[in-house]
Formats: structure tokens, sequence, C-alpha cells
């Protein structure tokens, strides 16, 4: 038997498109559809999936207020496939917070030439998703606690601001954007720079980035080529490009280029790593957080062997755990921890001599 897979949307277009799609594959069982959550909510109950296939703009109850009730009762993993327009990006990003797995796009024109052609990526990640730990939002830590008026590192003293230059470099995919808000609001203003590569659509990591810095000590922004890495700042790899680590004149900057994909994935977590372990050699710490794939995991390794630290999330915390996995076996990880340690990982690694 295969994944059994309950689709809400209000298109009958996009309804019918999905079941052509998913019935021609003996992995995925399409066990039923509806316009809106109201109808579903009482067929899921009757028939649970092991994966809601959920649009977010819809009549009556919308998809975010509908997942915010699944993982509030019953948490089901849940993956988005909905049009990411600007408003719709910003409501898909927060289905994330809330505990979507992952986001799929559609378009508005050309819908079933586009799902056709995303059908090898749609059921891999259908299925993914079934062998997932679903959460509800990420739970708050106490510390530390953000400053008092939203103080950014940019304007902290000189002093700190180049002082034990050492970069935090960080890999995550899926369940990483609820992973990665965890660790970064734990951060106090003068965290060491941290470089982040978050599997995410093109139209996500800038708006994912300022939300980030709305509730953050720490400057976050998506990164731009040339970008200097200092303290207090958390550079993410903007969707659809690499983002690499540079040294010069005892500073870190960040190489933001496009090239073909890696790992499948563009921006890669590889790229970033294998980067930061020619530049930076010892003085690194990286992280690998929940994601599906193995992408990340031989530059972990390139970075331990390098003799920088090595951090995974551990199993019991992650949302997938595939990437972690993959670099533990591959005897590229230093420590393996829960994801509310992470924070503190990082403030000690900063004030190791």
């Amino acid at each position: 038997m295969g994944v059994k897979v309950f689709v809400v949307d209000d298109s009958a277009v996009v309804r019918q498109a999905l079941a052509h799609m998913l019935s021609g594959n003996a992995e995925i069982e399409l066990i039923g559809s509806a316009p809106n959550p109201l109808l579903a909510m009482d067929m899921i109950r009757k028939n649970p999936p092991d994966v809601l296939l959920l649009d977010i703009e819809m009549p009556g109850m919308d998809g975010l207020t509908f997942l915010r009730q699944i993982m509030a009762s019953s948490p089901i993993p849940t993956v988005i496939c909905s049009t990411l327009s600007t408003e719709g990006s910003k409501v898909a990003l927060e289905a994330l917070a809330s505990g979507a797995v992952a986001v799929l796009a559609k378009p508005k024109l050309g819908l079933k030439q586009y799902l056709e052609d995303s059908r090898r990526e749609m059921i891999q990640t259908l299925k993914t998703a079934a062998k997932s730990k679903p959460r509800g939002r990420a739970p708050s830590v106490d510390w530390p606690s953000p400053k008092p008026g939203g103080q950014k590192a940019s304007v902290l003293s000189s002093v700190h601001a180049f002082a034990m230059n050492k970069p935090v470099v960080i890999g995550s995919s899926t369940g990483g954007t609820q992973a990665l808000e965890l660790v970064l609001t734990s951060l106090p203003a003068d965290a060491p720079g941290i470089a982040i590569t978050q599997h995410m659509p093109e139209k996500f990591t800038a708006m994912y980035a300022k939300r980030l810095d709305g509730i953050c000590s720490m400057e976050v922004r998506e990164a731009k080529d040339g970008d200097r890495l200092e303290r207090g700042l958390v550079l993410i790899a903007p969707g659809g490009l690499h983002m690499q680590l540079q040294k010069n004149a005892g500073q870190y900057f960040v190489r933001v280029a496009d090239g073909p994909p890696v790992n499948r994935h563009k921006p890669s977590v590889d790229v970033l790593f294998r980067s930061a372990s020619e530049c930076a050699g010892r003085d690194v710490l990286g992280m690998i957080l929940t994601g599906m794939g193995d992408d990340g995991a031989r530059g972990m390794k390139v970075l331990h062997d390098g003799g920088a630290r090595t951090i995974a999330q551990n199993e019991e915390t992650c949302v997938v755990f595939g990437m972690p996995k993959e670099a533990i076996k591959l005897q590229a990880v230093d420590d393996v921890l829960p994801l509310d340690q992470m924070a503190r990982a990082i403030m000690q690694f900063d004030s190791r001599a």
C-alpha cells in the first residue's frame, strides 16, 4: 500500500490534475479530496491520510487556519501546494512556521503542464513528508532574551564588531525554517556571524530573512554578493543561487553566484561547507540540521577533516532525520545535539580560545 494522500484545494482543475498525476504511481494512494477545509475536516477524521496536500488561499476557512487546527489536535504531515505570489509567499512562510513540512509552488498559468513536469519532485516530497514528524509552532526558549528596543548588531560598539571573528555555517532543509527560528531567536545580538544555506524557493528567502530579523536580536538578511560576515549578523543564501564563504584581509565575506545545482539543490549546503573549510579551517563551526537527502554531508566531512568543529541535530528533534543522519554515517560529526542546545553550543564555540 502506498502513501495515503488527501488533497484540499478549491480549484477543481487542480484537484483533477493532481488526481491524474498521482494515480499513476504505485507508491502513492490518493484517498480523497475536498474543495475547502470545512468539508475536508470530517473526511480526514473518518479516514486519516499519511500526508495532507493543502492549498493556502481558499474561501471560507483558509488553509493556514486549517493547518493550525490540525497541528494542535492530531498533527498530519502537511505539504503546502500554493500559488506563490508575494502575499501568498508570506502566508506560506507562516505555514512552515506553523508546522508544514514543505512548500511546493504552483503557477497561475500552465498549471497542468507544470504539475506534470513537477511530478517526480512532488512524489518524492510526499513520500518524505509521510516519514516526517510534524510539529506545531516551535516553542520559545528562555536563554538569552532579546535585547530591549530591538537593538541590532549593526549598532553595537566597535569593540565587538570584529573581535574573535570565528564564523558559523549552518545547513538545513525540510523542517529547517522552524529549527532555524528556534536557534536564532536564542542567540544574543553580539553572537558570531552566521552563514546559512536553507533549501528554499527563490521568492521565499528575502521574506524569510525579514521575518527572522523582526524576532531575533541578531541582524538577519538575505545575502548579497560581497556582504561581510561580521558579529551579530546572519546571512541567508538566496533561493536559486549558491553562497560561498571567502576570507580577505582577516575578514570573512560571502560570494553569491549562479551555477549548476549541487546534490539537486541551489543553493547547496555542500557548496557553503566546502568553501568554509577552505577559508576558515579550524576557526569555523559547522552545523547540519533537519532535512531530507544528503546535501551537506560530504561538505561537513571536509569541515571535520580540516579540524573544524561539527555538530548535527539529533533524530528526536528533527522533522526529517536525513541530512544529519548521512553526515553521521560519514563520521563527519563531533557531537549530536538536540535543537534546544544548538544556540548554547554556538556561544561555547565563540568563547573557545
